[in-house]
């Protein structure tokens, strides 16, 4: 269970996304409010079925001149990491991910928060696979054995991330993803798990953003981005201006009292970011449902 956001456009300071806004990423990472769990015991009494909280460690990747991202991860929460804050405030990226935690399976370490990095791509999500315990082994039999070793964590997310690399990402993504989530659905159904397998994420080679929103049943995670807002504001009701064209993925809007420039996903929606602001929604289409 986690919150995290994808910028595509003119080059900003990645704080204008992650700590400015009046519901920025550190905001949630204290006080989520969209962070939707069925019976989860984690979930707040003011907000029935919401995980509040993702202090389980944070992450940046970005994009600049280099031929790979920079990415920047630790295990602290996002609210009491300084140089979380000043690195943000200092790097202005044309193409950003970001992303704070809430550990429902795999350890608190570095090695398991996201966004994940395999040469040029990031990938990232929120979500889980009902009983990952019992499947995990047969997923990761999948992965090519040349990518196997560049495996350092021990979660869902790097695992659907190397499986999606073993299916052709850097070829034709949409189809990696759907193959990624059929092949989860496969196993859970071998393996007997009476459970879904819910999750938004987004993936990306520092060009394109891929960024998709799907539940097995129908509790998907909630997933917007924004349609032109000149400006976002702050706790303190200033106006943050943001570039024309650009496009903002998130797993909540930024702003407390947000309007209808942040349009909800469909779920099972694939949503495709070009540079320019140019967005394709599509469907996902998973083989073997049911």
């Amino acid at each position: 269970m986690c919150r995290w956001l994808a910028y595509s456009g003119e080059p900003i300071f990645m704080d204008t996304l992650v700590v400015r806004p009046s519901h920025s990423l550190i905001d949630q990472s204290m006080y989520a409010r969209q962070n939707y769990l069925p019976h989860s015991p984690m979930a707040h009494a003011k907000h029935p079925g919401a995980v509040t909280t993702n202090g389980d460690g944070f992450g940046l990747g970005w994009y600049g001149e280099r031929e790979v991202p920079g990415v920047y991860r630790d295990v602290r929460p996002a609210w009491n990491d300084a140089n979380l804050h000043r690195i943000a405030e200092q790097v202005r990226s044309g193409l950003f991910l970001a992303h704070i935690r809430a550990a429902m399976g795999g350890t608190v370490t570095r090695t398991n928060c996201h966004p994940f990095q395999h040469d040029r791509w990031l990938w990232q999500y929120n979500g889980e696979i009902d009983e990952f315990e019992h499947v995990v082994r047969d997923l990761r039999f999948e992965i090519a054995p040349e990518l196997y070793p560049s495996i350092k964590g021990n979660n869902d997310t790097e695992t659907c991330f190397f499986l999606a690399l073993t299916y052709g990402l850097a070829e034709d993504p949409v189809r990696a993803i759907e193959r990624t989530i059929a092949r989860v659905e496969r196993a859970q159904r071998d393996r007997g798990v009476d459970g879904v397998f819910r999750c938004t994420g987004a993936t990306t080679d520092g060009e394109v953003i891929y960024a998709w929103r799907y539940a097995t049943d129908d509790t998907a995670k909630t997933l917007y981005y924004n349609a032109g807002p000149e400006a976002l504001r702050t706790c303190a009701g200033d106006r943050i201006p943001i570039p024309e064209k650009a496009v903002i993925v998130v797993s909540e809007p930024l702003e407390l009292h947000y309007g209808p420039h942040w349009i909800e996903v469909p779920p099972s929606t694939v949503v495709t970011i070009r540079r320019g602001g140019e967005v394709e929604t599509v469907p996902l289409r998973v083989s073997g449902r049911g």
